[in-house]
């Protein structure tokens, strides 16, 4: 296993630790392990046991070194900003922004080479000293100091940073970069010139290494390894939703650089402008289609939450009118099938044997019609739906002609609405609500008992006072015609019919107390929980 060279410079001893790495078929020493950088800002303390007549240890490792010419920082205590330094030395000299002032003690001391006298706490050497014919020193933020040992045919040939550098001075022999942010990537990347096989190699790494790689390659321009990380990034799952916005906001900004990258791009968008109002209605039709009741009522769930994320975005209501459109001749076939279906079981001749798959097929266009409803009623656009409903005057007359078993799924639809109504959810006219009321009350109370114990999403008292709710919307003669001719049914059934007791009393107060109060004030209060809500 061939080594790398650790240093780290404290107090004037040098203290060595050996590191494997990967070698690539061309001598390079390429790439070293994330684990050598990470390591290297731990304990200060090296890993090995000091030898018997080592020198102690020193008791602060934050002491600052003597200072080199042109390394400084700034007075102020931040650091210079970045700065590629051309040198003809081995040394790798920078080269200061002014003349740096003189001293006895900085001329007596015996030059020392650059790697030990740098203002950084560890350096890292590695490379192949015996072929390559010019350094690349990497000064990092973090305190890192990488001196790779290169070749200049390589960097030329495969970065056009390096090769417009390079081509300033054809006898350079050091370039030293200051500042790095990812030196680890950065050696990394440089490593990647070297492998032939780089699909191979970036293979084994993550998403997130991958974008740092590529924002590297793409300071440098390294183009075949950007088109490698690419070629990953387009192939690769990306888990989370998370990591698939860092790739897309990454590969937008290489795309505003003129760099191709539609294959990526391509996961996320499309070209067709038609697909989402297409492929909606497609999906749209395939679940109310469905005859599997766990994977339909899955799905329902699903797309009503997807929808529901749709109807947020405000870009989203340009095409508003399109699906709702679609959505409403859905809900038109919806009902046109429940009456058919509804004519073929109130037939008397009717067999019993084939009433049951009758009946499935009601429970399914309304369930059909009730999630629908529950799409329009999300998009606020759902007072159609009312209209369309009381106006099933056929269907409200075949329903007294069939057995509550197969026909209280429709009167869930109506509960559903006079709960909508009641919570401000849609706001049909007037005149929508008293048909509404006069069609599928008297229906909803006959099914009523069969609501409670049958169906598991009914309320009771969310369905109640929705009803209650809807009626004192109407005028006063008319609250009076409902109400009166549900307190008789109320008086017969009890318990099997809805309880309204809480509207009765605000429809009584309205009637008896209201017209005998002081005009100047002191009005009775009563039952407002009863009103109507605003619609937000």
């Amino acid at each position: 296993m061939a080594e790398i060279r650790l240093t780290r410079v404290e107090q004037g001893q040098t203290k060595i630790k050996n590191v494997p790495i990967a070698v690539t078929p061309e001598g390079f020493w390429c790439c070293p392990s994330p684990v050598v950088f990470q390591k290297s800002l731990k304990a200060q303390n090296p890993l090995n046991k000091p030898k018997p007549f080592s020198p102690p240890p020193k008791t602060s490792v934050q002491k600052k070194p003597v200072p080199v010419p042109g390394c400084e920082r700034r007075a102020s205590g931040q650091p210079a900003p970045s700065r590629l330094v051309l040198s003809n030395d081995q040394q790798c000299a920078t080269a200061p922004e002014r003349p740096p002032p003189t001293t006895s003690m900085a001329a007596e001391r015996p030059p020392r080479s650059k790697i030990e006298s740098l203002p950084k706490k560890v350096a890292i050497e590695f490379g192949e000293p015996g072929t390559s014919d010019m350094k690349v020193v990497l000064l990092g933020k973090q305190g890192f100091c990488v001196k790779l040992s290169v070749h200049r045919d390589v960097l030329t040939e495969n970065s056009s940073f390096f090769s417009g550098k390079l081509s300033e001075q054809s006898g350079l022999s050091c370039l030293q970069i200051g500042d790095c942010e990812d030196v680890e990537i950065y050696v990394e990347t440089v490593g990647l010139m070297y492998c032939k096989e780089m699909k191979q190699r970036l293979m084994k790494q993550s998403v997130s290494r991958i974008l740092r790689i590529l924002k590297v390659a793409e300071f440098i321009g390294f183009s075949s390894c950007i088109q490698s990380c690419l070629e990953y990034l387009e192939a690769v799952p990306w888990v989370g939703e998370e990591e698939e916005e860092k790739v897309v906001s990454t590969v937008l900004q290489l795309q505003a650089e003129g760099i191709g990258v539609n294959p990526v791009l391509k996961r996320v968008s499309s070209d067709t402008s038609n697909v989402p109002k297409d492929t909606l209605s497609h999906i749209i039709e395939l679940v109310l289609k469905s005859n599997e009741e766990r994977g339909r009522r899955e799905m329902k769930s699903v797309v009503l939450k997807l929808l529901r994320e749709n109807n947020s975005l405000p870009s989203y209501s340009r095409s508003t009118d399109i699906c709702n459109d679609m959505i409403y001749r859905s809900c038109r076939s919806c009902m046109d099938s429940l009456l058919t279906l509804f004519t073929q079981a109130a037939k008397p001749d009717k067999p019993s044997e084939d009433r049951d798959p009758i009946a499935k097929c009601i429970a399914l266009e309304a369930d059909n019609l009730s999630w629908l409803l529950e799409i329009l009623i999300d998009k606020q656009v759902a007072d159609e739906f009312a209209l369309m409903w009381a106006n099933q005057q056929e269907l409200a007359v075949l329903h007294a002609k069939l057995p509550s078993v197969s026909r209280y799924h429709a009167s869930c639809l109506s509960g559903r609405l006079y709960v909508g109504i009641g919570r401000g959810e849609l706001l049909p006219s007037k005149d929508t609500r008293q048909l509404l009321l006069q069609t599928w009350l008297q229906p909803l109370m006959n099914d009523y008992n069969w609501l409670q114990h049958a169906c598991r999403s009914f309320d009771r008292k969310l369905v109640e006072e929705g009803i209650g709710r809807t009626i004192l919307t109407l005028p006063l003669e008319d609250q009076q015609s409902i109400l009166l001719s549900w307190l008789g049914s109320f008086l017969k059934t009890g318990d099997s019919c809805p309880n309204l007791q809480r509207a009765f009393e605000v429809w009584w107060r309205r009637t008896f107390i209201r017209p005998y109060v002081d005009n100047q004030g002191n009005a009775v209060v009563y039952d407002s929980s009863m009103l109507p809500k605003q619609h937000e």
